[in-house]
């Protein structure tokens, strides 16, 4: 038994080293396998790609059979019953544009489900980078706490040794109260953020979401042409195969106003006469082969059939250039997000390495005089700002980045 408990907690504790280890990567990958929509949308590629044997089959054989309630009377013998066989053809071709329409349909459903996919990386990637940020927040607010605690002990004892004021103390007591409350909102936030993500993977709203800082903050290419990249984007794409099968539809609806024909039998049961003549071939069973063909001269429901594939052909046009002009100008304003918070993340780092300098200078005159107390509450407060606006210039160029590796088809 206690082997088996050995094993047993082995297991879980491997487990949780697995959950500590969990990257964005693998949550992405966790993502793409649980997601609902993202399972739909392949579901629908697949119910797409059965069109094609659908729309390639020729019509059913029409059987029909009838019976002479009152005999038909011939020179061999009253006819009794008649079958029928028949066999119709569409006009040469037809099928064949009727599979191709299928085919870039569901060729269209394919990038759809890319697209799917896409987007569903980026809103994993929207929804790590607030968690990952908020947990820096919770991170500084902490370390601006254990700050506070410590000059609250150096104030009590330069209040005690006569070099400092009792307000310095009461000061710091105020900032200590605010830093404690702003830490448990920021923790209270943080459930919202969980949920949210791991719906998204569809995992219980309780999973433990572990999060990596990520120090790799890469600059962006200035130089790369935008009409090119999103050439690769799976919305355009299946825009492109939509208009692949308005062509072929087209191409079908004229088809489908040439005749259609067919071929069959007629085949009759007679029975023998009765009477006393002698009747060469008496009740001899009729077999006749037949030609069939429709003949379309009602012309209004297939000049209407074309001119909807025309229609639907131009419209799509204009929507893929109404979707390639949407995403340029959204390429075009996630490029100014990314190159604004590199310069704001820029900004940041001089001005924490210098308020830091300043800190160190305050503090130790403030150790020697008890002087400028407030100075030097008001420069750590200062670094604090700094410190979590650069976290959020790094959870903004990170979403940033993340859209517009969705718009170009980066993660595809």
């Amino acid at each position: 038994m206690k082997k088996y408990v050995n094993i047993l907690m082995l297991t879980l504790i491997a487990n949780v080293h697995m959950a500590e280890a969990q990257t964005l990567d693998d949550y992405l990958m966790e993502a793409a396998e649980n997601n609902p929509g993202l399972k739909a949308g392949y579901l629908e590629f697949e119910a797409a790609l059965q069109k094609s044997a659908q729309v390639q089959a020729i019509p059913d054989l029409a059987l029909s059979f009838g019976y002479f309630v009152s005999p038909v009377e011939t020179r061999v013998g009253p006819q009794r019953a008649k079958f029928s066989l028949v066999q119709m053809f569409p006009w040469f071709g037809t099928n064949g544009t009727k599979v191709d329409a299928s085919e870039f349909n569901a060729q269209a459903k394919y990038h759809e489900f890319l697209d799917r996919k896409n987007e569903l990386y980026y809103r994993v990637k929207k929804a790590y980078h607030p968690i990952l940020e908020l947990k820096e927040h919770i991170r500084w607010q902490k370390e601006n706490l254990e700050i506070l605690n410590t000059y609250k002990r150096l104030s009590t004892t330069n209040f005690s040794n006569g070099k400092g004021a009792m307000a310095d103390v009461i000061r710091v007591d105020i900032m200590i109260d605010n830093a404690t409350t702003e830490i448990q909102l920021l923790q209270d936030r943080l459930r919202p953020l969980q949920v949210a993500f791991n719906r998204l993977l569809n995992r219980p709203d309780s999973n433990r979401v572990v999060v990596q800082k990520s120090s790799v903050v890469r600059p962006v290419d200035n130089h790369f042409s935008i009409d090119s990249v999103i050439a690769n984007n799976p919305r355009l794409q299946a825009i492109e195969f939509n208009i692949q099968a308005a062509s072929a539809m087209e191409e079908t609806a004229g088809k489908q106003g040439l005749p259609t024909f067919g071929v069959g039998f007629d085949y009759v049961v007679v029975d023998k006469r009765t009477d006393p003549a002698d009747v060469p071939d008496n009740g001899k069973n009729v077999f006749m082969p037949m030609v069939t063909m429709s003949l379309p001269l009602f012309r209004k429901k297939y000049n209407a059939s074309i001119k909807e594939a025309q229609w639907t052909h131009s419209a799509l046009n204009q929507k893929k250039s109404d979707v390639t002009n949407s995403l340029v100008s959204a390429c075009e304003n996630e490029l100014y997000k990314i190159r604004k918070n590199l310069k704001l993340l820029e900004l940041y780092d001089v001005q924490i390495q210098k308020t830091k300098q300043a800190i160190d200078l305050l503090y130790s005159a403030y150790s020697n005089s008890g002087n400028d107390f407030e100075e030097v509450l008001r420069m750590e407060q200062q670094l604090l700002k700094y410190n979590m606006s650069r976290a959020t210039a790094v959870k903004d160029f990170s979403i940033a980045e993340a859209r517009l590796d969705y718009l170009t088809a980066k993660s595809n």
